[in-house]
């Protein structure tokens, strides 16, 4: 009658969304002024100006057959040409229009890449915390993920990785800045990783991927954070962007997929990801916000609200008490449960409204997420709730 496998997919949401709803239906009974959702990573700054005024100048400059139209497959030529020229110019990695395809969004990034790139009994590598639904993505393209673990600061554990790979290793894919961490893998460590991938990719004779999944790629707030440009320091790579942070874009569904020219039958990848994307339905990504996406990439919204939200939450929650990871990107702060189980913890501090998300679905035990991408003064009325939970605690 139908497919049992979609069905337990769509029957049982997330558990971040399962949160979301429980948070809607708690602010109707209590009011939502005394909630404290800390769970979706829905951006809380308002988009840049420039991207309204884009939008309206579009509309009114360019006829609405043309604007709403089909684009090519793969985006509007000229977006892909803006968007790689600008790529160049800002990261000096060499990029055309035609290394480029505009998705709907990072989801369909990957949900292509993993598509285009897997043959039967292929293996994918993700270090842990790492976001959910890579599991679904790899496991919708015939796959296997394999998590491996981290280390204290959230940094890859290479001797994890090097007893992981193997010749069925089609690639490893990277979450810088992390979500749910913040995590940021520097110089040192992409440098490691990938001379680790390039010489097992030699040992293997066929190239090891290194997927890049970067919406959270502007998002670091201290002048001495810098994220490496993948595609500078490995050339079997893949990126793949999403301007639903950066741009406070999230329910308009526009990123990109971008393979590195120097990658390994470079061409050869471009056309399976856009076979992957015709085979998945992804074809030609929203017109007007390809577009919007040009003219505004490389711009942000106001990243000093998170930033100051971020000293605010980690300072108010180590003081309580509470062990946490600095986050130096991304807008996620991990909370060491103060209890061994992480979801019992979570359902106490439903006592005093805070919603958390078990860091168990991001393959971290006895961790918490905490989103920072609110409005300050929630996180201000919320650290006493903290407190008392620390004190419940007897931290």
């Amino acid at each position: 009658m139908f497919n049992e496998k979609m069905y337990r997919l769509g029957s049982k949401r997330s558990t971040i969304r399962e949160i979301f709803e429980y948070a809607k239906k708690r602010s109707a009974e209590i009011g939502a002024e005394n909630v404290f959702d800390f769970s979706i990573g829905n951006p809380s700054v308002p988009a840049p100006a420039i991207v309204n005024q884009t939008i309206e100048r579009l509309v009114k400059e360019t006829p609405s057959v043309a604007l709403h139209g089909y684009t090519s497959a793969q985006g509007d030529k000229s977006v892909r040409d803006k968007i790689a020229k600008n790529y160049t110019r800002r990261f000096g990695a060499a990029l055309s229009g035609d290394d480029i395809y505009m998705t709907v969004g990072a989801a369909a990034s990957l949900t292509i890449t993993f598509k285009a790139l897997t043959c039967e009994g292929d293996e994918f590598i993700v270090f842990a915390p790492y976001f959910p639904e890579y599991a679904v993505f790899v496991a919708n393209a015939g796959a296997k993920l394999t998590v491996l673990p981290s280390d204290e600061n959230m940094q890859p554990d290479f001797t994890a990785l090097e007893r992981a790979l193997n010749p069925r290793v089609k690639g490893v894919l990277i979450n810088s800045p992390n979500n749910p961490s913040g995590a940021v893998y520097g110089e040192e460590t992409v440098c490691r990783l990938t001379d680790i991938l390039r010489q097992k990719s030699k040992e293997y004779g066929a190239p090891i991927y290194l997927i890049s999944d970067e919406p959270y790629r502007e998002l670091v707030y201290d002048e001495n954070t810098k994220v490496p440009c993948i595609m500078n320091c490995y050339d079997d790579s893949i990126v793949c962007y999403s301007y639903s942070k950066s741009l406070s874009l999230p329910g308009e569904r526009i990123g990109y997929i971008a393979v590195n020219p120097k990658a390994t039958d470079s061409k050869a990848v471009y056309a399976a990801v856009c076979g992957a994307g015709r085979s998945l339905g992804f074809v030609c990504a929203p017109a007007l916000f390809q577009r919007v996406a040009a003219e505004c990439d490389g711009m942000t919204a106001d990243l000093s609200v998170y930033k100051r939200n971020r000293g605010l939450l980690y300072k108010g929650l180590t003081d309580c008490g509470f062990t946490c990871v600095y986050p130096d990107g991304a807008f996620y702060l991990f909370l060491k449960a103060a209890e061994e189980d992480a979801a019992a913890f979570c359902e106490k501090a439903k006592k005093y409204e805070l919603l958390l998300v078990n860091g168990e679905d991001f393959g971290a035990k006895g961790w918490v997420r905490v989103a920072y991408c609110v409005q300050t003064e929630r996180i201000e009325k919320a650290l006493p709730l903290f407190k008392k939970l620390a004190e419940e605690y007897g931290l």
